[in-house]
């Protein structure tokens, strides 16, 4: 049986998460303490210390929730492995990461550097979760560290496609991952 999470903690756990990216506008993350926290959303230090161990438990979770809404969602289309949805995972991924860092930069310029990590963290493990039930889905006879293994490798291509085509090359999106595909799906070994 689900247990109903109580109002009032959702309540307070956004009042803390709209209170810290206040913050970040403001302040480097380093510089943000969690008594400038807990002024900002009145409430107590007991009270932050009761739904987050500490700002990094924070700054994770708020990137969490962005990352799951969001990316998560849009992944759940995603049922079968083929080139095509390679491709469209990472037009979805080049068109997320646009977007996040544009919003981010823009409202948490100071803080930008800190949260990459994080947010890139989250959204390979969104993909993992894809890549692991579609192969688990497909291949019914493969072992779960197989599928662990394929997942993980699969994720990291395409993520760190994604990076590549940003920083290092001059196609296009779209090209870039035309080329990448037969790397990515092994067709030249």
């Amino acid at each position: 049986m689900d247990k109903k999470v109580d109002p009032r903690i959702i309540r307070t756990r956004k009042l803390l998460v709209d209170a810290f990216t206040h913050l970040t506008n403001k302040k480097d993350f380093k510089d943000i303490t969690i008594k400038d926290i807990t002024d900002q959303a009145t409430v107590n230090r007991a009270t932050f210390y009761g739904h987050f161990e500490d700002k990094y438990e924070l700054m994770e979770s708020a990137i969490s929730e962005v990352v799951v809404e969001q990316v998560g969602g849009c992944l759940k289309n995603f049922n079968t492995l083929n080139k095509e949805t390679l491709v469209n995972i990472f037009m979805l991924l080049i068109t997320f990461q646009t977007d996040f860092e544009k919003e981010l930069t823009s409202q948490c310029k100071r803080s930008f550097h800190s949260f990459r990590y994080v947010f890139e963290s989250k959204i390979k493990f969104e993909l993992e979760k894809l890549f692991q039930s579609i192969l688990h889905n497909h291949n019914k006879n493969l072992d779960s560290e197989s599928i662990k293994v394929g997942a993980a490798v699969l994720s990291a291509s395409i993520f760190g496609a994604t990076l590549d085509w940003k920083l290092n090359s001059t196609l296009s999106a779209d090209q870039y991952i035309r080329y990448a595909i037969p790397y990515i799906s092994g067709e030249f070994l």
